[in-house]
């Protein structure tokens, strides 16, 4: 895990052809050397950015993007469908391959049942509701602190702090009683990291059932969150199914917490790493925002996001043709020489807001600001409360996620 500073040159023009790219296509995904860098596999597709032919585990070939322009351009382009359900939507891992048969919320529909849904959504996600919701996430930032001081080091950060952030207020803002948290957040690890098929299958299953009990209970005794506020509210589209609720509580309880509790462990390991870019921020030299910001670009946890093309798309000289999978390496976008500036160095003083960790289009990520308020709040609160803070345990220790999910930590012990 040694630090660098330096992006490999680029030693390719894009692609002129249709057979443009390595000719032996690059394995995608791979699992992270350390934790805060891309894959050192990646190297033929930094080479030759912004379009690459890559290989998915069942040997199946297709695009990725790599360059944060065009990305911006095809994330925009709706002739590349979300859908999961489409015959030969590319999927990283055979583990996925039964979930795709199902329908996913949001992040798993085009336009104009996407955008529907989206604005049943938006204003429980605009920057008022979650500016109003800051001084609830700080109390619950504060409890779980208090907590981890009573008990004192050492702590496991990703059970004691990271996670439950993140859960308590997802739960809190959809009306989903946080006292099953330990049920629904296993229900998560399995869809997202199996390890088989089956466990991918089983824990959909249960997870809808127990939010279909809950939406149930809920039209004969509304509560307060918003899953009651899509069931009793008027909807100009008209009432939200039963099928459609469920499908938002799972897409929204799990994005809600997993990403920004692996967002939190893994900005914490990395400011750790960082002792020079640490102090700047405990000096108050930089603001909690410019290094949030920084954060999602530099660690680009969402890698390989995935479309399928529905027509032929040229691509400077290049098809990408319609049934072709697309995959987004953010990992490598977010760090385009192009973009970025020296973007293997973490840099609290470069402008990192126009990244991609979020995405880009009309599904770029519909909780952005959650994300960012709880990440603020829980960073700046975790090193001024504990700023002594330190890893309990030798670096390499430290096991952290497979590549074909989540990037993250699996845990995190620390001392202080």
């Amino acid at each position: 895990m040694t630090e660098s500073t330096t992006e490999p040159a680029r030693q390719n023009p894009a692609p002129t052809g249709p057979a443009a790219g390595p000719t032996s296509s690059t394995p995608f995904p791979q699992d992270r050397e350390c934790p805060y860098h891309p894959p050192a596999g990646y190297a033929p597709l930094r080479a030759d950015r912004p379009l690459s032919r890559v290989t998915l585990f069942d040997g199946r070939p297709v695009w990725a993007v790599t360059g944060h322009a065009l990305a911006r351009r095809l994330l925009a382009d709706p002739r590349l469908s979300t859908d999961r359900t489409r015959p030969g939507f590319p999927v990283p891992a055979e583990r996925f391959a039964n979930v795709r048969q199902k329908r996913v919320a949001l992040l798993g529909v085009d336009d104009p049942e996407h955008n529907a849904q989206r604005r049943m959504l938006i204003p429980s996600f605009s920057v008022k509701r979650i500016a109003a919701m800051r001084p609830r996430i700080q109390e619950t930032v504060d409890r779980l602190l208090d907590v981890m001081e009573r008990q004192g080091p050492p702590s496991e950060l990703v059970a004691d702090f990271a996670l439950p952030v993140p859960s308590m207020v997802i739960c809190a803002l959809l009306g989903v009683p946080y006292a099953d948290h330990e049920f629904f957040e296993g229900c998560s690890r399995r869809l997202l990291r199996g390890p088989a098929a089956a466990d991918v299958d089983t824990a959909r299953t249960e997870l809808e059932d127990y939010l279909g009990a809950l939406i149930d209970r809920k039209r004969a005794e509304p509560g307060e969150g918003l899953l009651d506020e899509l069931i009793h509210r008027d909807h100009p589209d008209g009432p939200v199914d039963r099928e459609e609720l469920i499908a938002f509580a799972v897409i929204l309880l799990i994005a809600g917490h997993e990403t920004t509790a692996n967002m939190i462990s893994l900005g914490t390991f990395t400011l750790l790493r960082h002792p020079g870019q640490l102090a700047a921020l405990r000096s108050g030299g930089s603001t909690t925002t410019a290094v949030v910001e920084e954060l999602l670009r530099f660690l680009s946890i969402a890698d390989g996001l995935q479309r399928l093309a529905t027509e032929d798309i040229d691509v400077a000289g290049t098809t990408i043709r319609a049934g072709e999978g697309v995959v987004f390496s953010t990992s490598l976008i977010n760090r385009d020489t192009e973009v970025f500036e020296h973007p293997e160095t973490l840099d609290w003083d470069r402008s990192a807001r126009h990244h991609l960790a979020f995405g880009f289009g009309v599904h770029q990520c519909l909780g952005q600001n959650l994300a960012r308020a709880e990440l603020d709040i829980a960073l700046r609160s975790l090193f001024e409360r504990l700023p002594t803070l330190r890893l309990a345990v030798p670096e390499h220790e430290i096991e952290h996620k497979p590549g074909d999910t989540i990037q993250g930590l699996i845990e995190l012990p620390v001392a202080w």
